[in-house]
């Protein structure tokens, strides 16, 4: 295949990518990734900001995985300031799939208590994979402020995102348990059951959390 004929079918997989169809952008997706060009990039970073349906945003998440990371990085990163959650969260789930450190200082404080909670979440995922070594327990302590914050599948996936960072969350979890918040507390309990038994599933663990904190109030009564 020339060069022109490659060039020729990269634009046309590029304006593939605005389909109304959901399964042509998919295979647009594919076949810009199957042959990487940066040229490419900032049109997959602009589609992951506004694709509707998850499976396609996949697809574009593994496009931008097969570029160079020079390319994808830094127009990654300069999304993360976008006012669209879905640009901001998509751009934190790309860089935790580069696995590039050299995107951790866009991981800001402001991302990792998101308001959104999904952009939250991949905050999280994105923090854990790109901290530095020896920042764990710094990061630890950060995410231990989102403890009690939303329903189950946000609480669960911090809880996954402190126990993927190690033993430096024991005593931060620790010190939780008491905190005056409730929801505070029970989350912290639940993430040492899910430390301790990892295959009981979030649920099971926010029960025994119950459990033990109602057996501690009733020593403390008796």
């Amino acid at each position: 295949m020339t060069t022109q004929e490659q060039d020729t079918n990269m634009r046309q997989a590029l304006r593939g990518l605005e389909h109304r169809d959901p399964s042509v952008r998919l295979r647009a997706a594919l076949a810009v990734g199957t042959t990487p060009d940066p040229g490419s990039v900032a049109k997959l970073v602009e589609r992951c900001a506004i694709e509707p349906e998850f499976y396609v945003r996949e697809m574009l998440t593994w496009a931008l995985t097969r570029q160079p990371p020079s390319s994808t990085v830094p127009k990654l990163v300069d999304e993360l300031r976008s006012p669209r959650a879905q640009a901001r969260s998509q751009a934190l789930h790309t860089l935790s799939k580069i696995g590039d450190r050299r995107a951790w200082p866009a991981i800001t404080q402001a991302l990792l208590a998101d308001p959104d909670d999904t952009v939250a979440q991949s905050a999280w995922r994105a923090a854990v994979v790109l901290v530095p070594d020896g920042g764990q327990s710094e990061l630890a302590a950060v995410l231990a402020t989102q403890l009690g914050r939303g329903g189950r599948e946000t609480q669960l996936s911090l809880s996954r995102a402190l126990i993927a960072l190690g033993e430096v969350i024991m005593p931060i979890l620790h010190a939780a348990t008491t905190d005056r918040d409730p929801g505070v507390r029970g989350h912290a309990r639940a993430t040492q059951q899910l430390w301790l038994d990892p295959d009981a599933g979030f649920q099971l663990a926010v029960e025994q959390a119950k459990r033990v904190a109602a057996l501690g109030r009733a020593g403390e009564e008796g």
